[in-house]
């Protein structure tokens, strides 16, 4: 089974990138301060942004499937690269009347989400040129 795909173009706007997956669009950008014209997400802003969004939807499911009192969840997420690789640090705050025991299971299900997974795991990124 295929996984998803996305499509990146970019043009005469200097940074402003045009992305789609068939079904969605959206922008991404750079910083007016760096030369872009901040009209949507950086790209690292959007790699945080796809694990803030997999891991609130990987519990709510969870929750959901259990029948457990989960009302919301809210993710912090910021990055850093050093010398020794990158570092993502991820916060995550649970709402509801949820048992210590039912907190800590969310916690392990959150490394459990699939793109927790992928970004933790081997990545092995082929590129080559495709004719126009």
């Amino acid at each position: 089974m295929a996984g998803p795909s996305v499509t990146a173009s970019i043009g005469n706007i200097d940074y402003q990138v045009r992305l789609g997956d068939g079904t969605h669009s959206w922008i991404a950008d750079e910083p007016a301060s760096i030369g872009g014209g901040d009209a949507g997400p950086e790209p690292a802003s959007l790699l945080l942004a796809s694990l803030g969004a997999c891991t609130s939807i990987t519990l709510k499911m969870y929750a959901k499937r259990k029948e457990w009192p989960l009302e919301g969840v809210h993710v912090e997420l910021s990055m850093k690269s050093t010398a020794d690789g990158t570092n993502i640090d991820r916060r995550i705050a649970l709402a509801g009347a949820l048992s210590d025991e039912q907190r800590e299971r969310l916690l392990q299900i959150a490394n459990a989400c699939p793109m927790h997974k992928v970004l933790s795991g081997a990545i092995h990124i082929e590129s080559r040129l495709t004719p126009q």
